[in-house]
């Protein structure tokens, strides 16, 4: 089966080929073929694509898709009328990345025609299994009918890595064959932390690979602090800078998205690199913005655990995740009394949502 996955961010458009045949392995093997296009909100997306999809080096058999919010839906779904639909409709929550999505799936039919399957992998699908006190707020009961209610987000990679540290420390426990045998991983009943960290940010609570809890909610705003974006702050803010100063929805939504986190605090940059060479010339805003990013990521992860029971293993993944050790030191410092085994595991969202095509595909036929 060959597969083409187009997994679109804000900035960026990251595309991976796979001729698979039979079982795939969980680790992500090396694609046929991948590619990385940066995008400026100038760029007209159908030229950018259709570029990329000149230089796929073979038949494509199956489109992936991630889809950032499923809304109504929970599951990897073929892209039919009324799946189209429900991303239409969660684009209000979701606007920049779904519309953009959206755009993608439709140039891709254009591009390969109906004889092509195009399949959505949702990134709140890992966390349809939250129980209503997970994901129900506690405000009116009605915002539950008008569809307010937590979602989560970066589940396909949530989902990618809490199944590889099962099998890493499954092997570790039983042997080095234990990878990919259901039977090994079913005794590894595992409490797992997964740290999503990159320009966004969320925490998932993984108990035997099914997802809890998770820090995201209604939408990607709620929880950690992030590069441009304030996570969770106390509402009243939002009301007083409305009453007293007139800011208007769309003025929150700068200020929380844009102009908040690590790039509001130290202002300097969203870029945990950045803050942190600042942090090494002396910046005592940069300071305290990598202070805060810290405690607040400690303080969710505890809520977490406790959500949990328990830690086993603790698991970093994302730009920042992977790649700032002194985070990961003082995390891991914090929380030695709990004797976690600590991870780094590469995000492979991508290979995620080839896996899922192929599941999907192989059910179907």
């Amino acid at each position: 089966m060959k597969i083409l996955v187009l997994n679109a961010g804000s900035s960026s458009l990251k595309c991976r080929y796979d001729d698979l045949e039979g079982p795939p392995p969980s680790d992500a093997p090396a694609p046929v073929w991948s590619a990385s296009v940066e995008l400026k909100a100038d760029d007209p997306l159908d030229a950018v694509l259709h570029d990329v999809l000149r230089s796929v080096p073979g038949a494509v058999d199956v489109v992936g898709h991630r889809i950032v919010h499923g809304g109504s839906i929970h599951k990897t779904s073929v892209v039919t009328k009324e799946v189209r639909e429900a991303i239409v409709a969660a684009s209000a929550i979701a606007p920049e990345h779904n519309r953009r999505e959206l755009q993608l799936i439709d140039e891709a039919r254009r591009f390969f025609g109906d004889r092509v399957r195009q399949i959505a992998v949702f990134d709140t699908a890992f966390h349809a299994t939250l129980a209503p006190a997970a994901y129900v707020y506690p405000g009116p009961y009605a915002w539950l009918d008008e569809g307010i209610r937590r979602f989560g987000f970066h589940g396909i990679n949530h989902q990618y890595v809490s199944r590889r540290a099962t099998e890493i420390v499954a092997a570790e426990l039983v042997g080095p064959k234990i990878p990919g045998n259901p039977a090994a991983l079913n005794s590894a009943v595992l409490n797992i932390v997964t740290c999503h960290l990159g320009n966004g940010g969320s925490l998932a609570a993984v108990r035997a690979g099914i997802c809890i809890d998770t820090t995201m909610g209604f939408t990607p705003l709620e929880g950690l602090m992030m590069g441009s974006r304030s996570g969770s702050v106390d509402p009243g803010i939002l009301i007083h800078l409305m009453r007293r100063h007139g800011y208007t929805a769309d003025r929150l939504d700068d200020l929380l998205n844009r102009e908040s986190g690590l790039l509001g605090v130290s202002g300097i940059s969203e870029d945990m690199r950045e803050v942190l060479a600042a942090m090494d010339r002396g910046n005592e805003r940069a300071r305290l913005a990598f202070e805060i990013y810290t405690h607040r990521l400690l303080r969710e992860i505890g809520g977490m655990i406790a959500v949990l029971g328990g830690l086993e293993v603790l698991v970093f993944t994302g730009g920042v995740g992977e790649n700032c050790a002194p985070l990961r030191e003082r995390i891991a410092e914090n929380l030695k009394f709990l004797h976690p085994r600590v991870l780094v595991i590469h995000a492979e969202e991508e290979w995620e949502i080839a896996r899922e095509c192929q599941a999907l595909s192989r059910s179907a036929s």
